[in-house]
This record gives structure tokens, C-alpha cells and sequence, in this order.
């Protein structure tokens, strides 16, 4: 077993290695035998021990890793290499502790009743509503062990000094880009000592591995997830103005920023001239630890010597945060039919990713302005003016009317509705002076994808794939991107729909709520109150990212959004003047194809689970047939 400071180095040097320069073998995700990669996992996860592969790898070791492996080996022994479920199980229960035996009990000390924000909300229904969502954190909150320090090599968990809070469910410890949206709510909360612990945890990181991993456990040591940290210290000063944190931690905020910079950047030349965007890429061997089974199934149609290659595209589309979607697949014909066998995610440049480094860069100026270090702000400026003018000549489509990702294998942009494609308005990377133009440009674009007409919420996409990244779910950090966006534009129409699509999700979530007295992770675009589906998991319950959009909304809109009865009303769209951007393309279309849509979504939902089903066990098909047919399902 390797030392935590061994382990460290081996994460600083594999980095550095990406798949398109190196020849050699692919590391595997972690150095660690048990949890990462070897025969005792893969013999553990294939046996289906657990109904969901992150279970056995969130398990804590009972002695090393080396005693582990050798009454491992004995057993295979014993059993010629053949032990059975019992047998297997037996194994696991008697050398491993149950998942989430790291944490202890924590009240975070912060927390306090009626917190400000809900001043602000004048319905008196949503405004309990909220106050249950403040209540949730001290749910979701979690501590470690001192042991987990003490013998960090007995666990899969990265050891952090300060609680967390986690999204709920599954996800048990941190996980980076659903951060943001928790650290919105609990700024709203007034946890201003949780979310510096969180922010000097997320430092801290940057310090031993160069980066921030998709999440805390070691197994995603080889991979990222939406670089917003930068970000999310810009929300704590916002409310803190704790520049001394600023100015102890700059250094490592544009240490993470320059891990983006030096493996993830990609040139693009248009019109003579080279342009530098960002790209995720996974650069590891082997299925993900946390959805091993899984992987080694879908894999199963993959040529052997191309799984490596196949499984790094997976870990990448994690990186990405959209794990599983039609976003990411390039079939041969170069469109994003097909199926996970199509997954290209690394020769896709998305939308979002840049939008963010952009915003990064923009706030590294902002911040080093703040500290009177002109060399340094001037220097980032130009880096987010030059990112700037790279996502509006390579990626905006003036025809389509939005950014759109760039396709290298077959060098052009995508034409695909994603809510991503407007990411570029949440993080203001357009010029100023053409702000008209690309608002007008952006709506326009909404109105003519027809997915305003969604009641639950926009749907991640229009393709029905039975990926949970794919229609008809609609995913909160994804309501949050648009709606601020286009609150952010200075435009009356504009700020009319993001004020509309608020209202819709926050009724939503909240007859979903009153239902189930539960927040999801994901929720259903064509039913309001309706949770989402697909995937390789079941919906999770919690949960971090959904209370933290939710309480940003309502402290925005909270002076005009108000409950409503959801049993006397009828799930239509109601008539309105024609000043509202929603009502004026639900008018324009017409209340018939409303009703068509409705069912028809209704038809497509019964069919997802057995499209999911068909996808995963199937044989890759011809490009005209997207899925394999179902009965009653086009």
C-alpha cells in the first residue's frame, strides 16, 4: 500500500499524461489495489454483491490493503479460483466496514433558525417551504473520523479537516461541481463558517493534488468535474467580504486554474488564425470503480483492444458532470445518435466547460485587482478576453442563434438543443456591445427548440435515450445556468421568461415537495411535480444542488413567485399576454400542440425504462436506427 504523500506524487505526475501524446499504457484511476483496480475488485463487482457498485468501494478496510489482498488470494485459492456469491460475501463482511462508517455525527454550529433570505419570500406556503430546505443542511452534513486521518490508507474517502455538506443519497462525500449550487443555499443560510470550511477543504486539495477531483474519494483521482471553485470563493466574498481568505488561498485558485490550462486545452484554427478552448478528458485505464459492474457490461461490445480507450470516455463524460448523454456521442455518420458505444466525449469542445474558464479567468483579474496586484489582474484579463473572443468565434452559430460544441473528429459545430448552449449569458462571455444581438439571437433560439412549452422545467435535451442527461429530465443546475442567464441580460424579455422559468420549476419542485416531502436530483420536464428517471441509479433523495437553486430562486423571485393549489389546477399552459416570452411561444404554437406534446410525453415515458434496458444489453445498431425498436415506442 502506498504512503498518502506517495499516493499524492502519483496523482501530480499522472496529470500530466494525456491520451492523445502518450503511447504507453494508461495508469489505472488510483494507485490503490483494492478500491481502483485488480482482481479483488473486479471479482467483487462482478458478482453483484450490491445492487449498485459504489457500495463496495465506499467501503472502509478492516486491516491493509496487503493483509486485505493476501486473505483475498487464499480464498481464490481455497475456492480454485471459483468462489461463490456466499463465499464472496462472507469475504467482504468479515474484511471491510459498511459505506459511510468514515463520518460522525455532526451539527454544524452555524445553523440558526429563520436566516434572513426568508424575509424576502411573501408566500407564506413557499416561505416554510424554504425553511424546511435551511433545515435539510444539517441532514446533509458530514464528519469524519479522526480515524480517517489517522489511517487514511484503511479508506477509499479523501481525509479533509472541515465538515461537509454532501448532495444526499449515493453521494456520501463531496462531489465538486454540485459545490456551487449547495454553497449558494448556505451562503442564503448564513453558514458562513460551513462554507469556509468548505472552501479551505476544496484548497487544500489543490495544495496535495494540483486540482480538484470529479468527488472525495480516491477513485476519482484521475478526473475532474466543471472547474467552480473560483466561483464559488466569488459568492463567499460576495457575501462575506473575507479578503484575507482571498488572500491567502489566490495562489492556489490560480494553481487550479493552470491545471485546466496545462491538460485539458485544445487549439482550434479558424480563418487563419489558432484559438485555444478547453475540452474533459480522463486519461486513466479500467471501468470507473464506483459503476464498475456497469462498465464492464456496456463494454462487452467493444473491441478489446479499444476498451481502455472506450471506459476513459466514460470516466471523461463523469468529468464532464452530464454522465450519460446524447451530448456526447458522435456516431459515424457525425451526428449524436447511436448509443454508449458512440461515446466521444473527448473530441467534443463544450460550451459550458469554456464559459466557465472564461469566468474564471475574469474573476482571477477581479481578485487580484482586489489585492492591488495590477501585473497579475492585467494578465488574467487578457486571458478571459482572448477565452472571450475564442467561445464567440468558434462555438457562436449565428444561424441557429447559440453557442454550440464543436465536433473534432469531424470539425464543426453541433446543432443539438442543450441548455448548455447558453451558458455563455450566465457567465456574461460575450461582447458587451453586441449584448442585443446575442440576447434577441438566444431567445429567439428557445422559442424555435419548443422546449418552453415543458411544464416540469427545460429538458437537458430532445433526444429520448433513456440517458439521465437526455429528455425528459430536467436537471437543477441546469434551470439555475438559463434562468440567471437570462436574468443577467438587461433585457425586459429576457428577464421576463428567466422570471416565468423560475416560477415554473419552483412550482414544480414544490408540488414534488408536498407529494413526497423529498427533494430529488433530478426532475421531470413534461410533468410538474414529476421526478426524473433513467441512468444507472435510482433517484436520489437530498438533495444538495436542488435546495441550493431552489433558495437562490426564491430569494430572487421571492416577492412575486406564489404557491398555488396543484390539485384544482389543470396541467396546461394558461393563456397570458402576449408581453410573456413563455406565453408568447406556448400561443404561437397553439394550445393543440401543447395537448399533443403532453401526450406524447406521457407515451415517451413509459417506454424509457425499456429503452435504457434494449440500450445497455443490446448490440451497437446502424445510425438509422437510433435505439432498438420497442413495442409502442417510435
Amino acid at each position: 500500500m502506498l504512503s498518502n504523500s506517495a499516493t499524492q506524487l502519483f496523482t501530480l505526475l499522472l496529470v500530466q499524461i494525456t491520451l492523445v501524446t502518450s503511447q504507453r499504457a494508461m495508469p489505472p484511476s488510483c494507485p490503490n489495489h483494492v478500491y481502483c483496480y485488480g482482481k479483488l475488485l473486479h471479482t467483487i463487482q462482478m458478482a453483484s454483491i450490491f445492487p449498485d457498485s459504489k457500495t463496495f468501494v465506499d467501503m472502509k478496510m478492516k486491516q491493509n490493503a496487503t493483509q486485505t489482498l493476501q486473505i483475498f488470494a487464499n480464498l481464490m485459492e481455497k475456492t480454485e479460483q471459483k468462489p461463490t456469491v456466499d463465499e464472496l460475501k462472507q469475504f467482504v463482511t468479515e474484511n471491510f466496514e459498511p459505506a459511510g462508517s468514515e463520518f460522525e455525527r455532526w451539527d454544524p454550529t452555524d445553523w440558526h433558525k429563520q436566516p434572513k433570505f426568508l424575509q424576502k419570500i411573501n408566500d407564506r406556503t413557499l416561505r416554510q417551504w424554504a425553511n424546511d430546505l435551511h433545515g435539510l443542511w444539517k441532514k446533509l452534513g458530514r464528519k469524519m473520523k479522526p480515524d480517517v486521518a489517522n489511517n487514511s490508507h484503511l479508506y477509499s474517502i479523501i481525509p479533509v479537516e472541515n465538515p461537509v455538506i454532501v448532495p444526499g443519497g449515493r453521494f456520501r462525500e463531496f462531489y465538486y461541481w454540485d459545490s456551487y449550487w449547495i454553497v449558494r443555499g448556505l451562503l442564503l443560510s448564513e453558514m458562513f463558517d460551513t462554507v469556509k470550511g468548505m472552501l479551505t477543504n476544496f484548497v487544500s486539495i489543490v495544495s496535495r493534488y494540483g486540482f480538484i477531483p470529479n468527488g472525495g474519494r480516491v477513485y476519482y483521482l484521475m478526473r475532474s468535474q466543471p472547474p467552480l471553485l473560483i466561483p464559488m470563493v466569488d459568492s463567499y466574498l460576495e457575501f462575506t467580504h473575507d479578503f484575507e481568505f482571498l488572500e491567502k488561498n489566490i495562489k492556489l485558485l490560480e494553481k487550479e486554474f493552470l491545471f485546466w490550462m496545462r491538460n485539458r486545452t485544445v487549439d482550434i484554427t479558424k480563418n487563419d488564425k489558432v484559438y485555444k478552448l478547453c475540452r474533459y478528458q480522463d486519461s486513466s485505464s479500467g471501468p470507473r470503480p464506483e459503476s464498475y459492474r456497469e462498465d464492464v457490461l456496456t463494454a462487452q461490445y467493444v473491441r478489446e483492444q479499444d476498451k481502455d480507450g472506450f471506459y476513459s470516455q466514460l470516466k471523461t463524460a463523469a468529468e464532464s458532470g452530464w454522465d450519460f448523454s446524447t451530448r456526447w456521442f458522435i456516431s459515424d455518420s457525425g451526428n449524436n445518435h447511436g448509443n454508449l458505444t458512440n461515446i466521444q466525449v473527448k473530441s467534443i469542445v463544450p460550451v459550458d466547460l469554456n464559459a466557465i474558464i472564461y469566468w474564471n479567468a475574469n474573476l482571477l483579474s477581479k481578485f487580484y485587482k482586489l489585492l492591488n496586484k495590477t501585473k497579475e489582474a492585467e494578465s488574467y484579463a487578457k486571458i478571459s478576453n482572448e477565452w472571450m473572443e475564442a467561445v464567440n468565434e468558434v462555438l457562436w452559430h449565428p444561424v441557429a442563434g447559440a453557442w454550440l460544441d464543436y465536433d473534432l473528429i469531424n470539425n464543426k459545430k453541433r446543432d443539438y438543443f442543450y441548455p448548455s448552449n447558453l451558458a455563455p449569458l450566465w457567465t456574461n462571455c460575450y461582447p458587451k456591445d453586441k449584448r442585443q444581438y446575442y440576447v434577441e439571437s438566444t431567445l429567439k433560439y428557445l422559442e424555435k427548440s419548443q422546449v418552453l412549452v415543458n411544464l416540469g422545467g427545460i429538458p437537458s435535451s430532445l433526444e429520448h435515450s433513456g440517458e439521465q442527461w437526455d429528455y425528459p429530465n430536467a436537471w437543477p443546475p441546469l434551470q439555475h445556468i438559463v434562468i440567471m442567464g437570462l436574468a443577467n441580460t438587461n433585457n425586459s424579455a429576457a428577464e421576463q421568461l428567466a422570471f416565468e422559468l423560475a416560477e415554473r420549476w419552483v412550482h414544480s419542485n414544490h408540488k414534488a415537495y408536498e407529494e413526497t416531502h423529498a427533494m430529488f436530483e433530478k426532475y421531470d420536464a413534461t410533468v410538474v411535480g414529476g421526478h426524473g428517471g433513467g441512468g444507472e441509479y435510482e433517484v436520489q433523495l437530498g438533495f444538495g444542488w436542488s435546495n441550493g437553486v431552489i433558495m437562490d430562486l426564491l430569494y430572487k423571485y421571492g416577492d412575486r413567485i406564489v404557491s398555488k393549489n396543484y390539485l384544482e389546477e389543470m396541467p396546461t399552459v394558461k393563456p397570458t399576454t402576449t408581453n410573456s416570452a413563455v406565453a408568447y411561444t406556448t400561443n404561437h404554437f397553439g394550445p393543440i400542440f401543447t395537448f399533443l406534446l403532453a401526450i406524447g410525453a406521457t407515451i415517451t415515458a413509459s417506454c424509457i425504462g425499456a429503452v435504457v434496458y434494449a440500450k445497455r444489453h443490446s448490440m451497437p445498431r446502424p445510425d438509422k436506427s437510433k435505439y432498438m425498436k420497442i413495442p409502442g415506442c417510435s
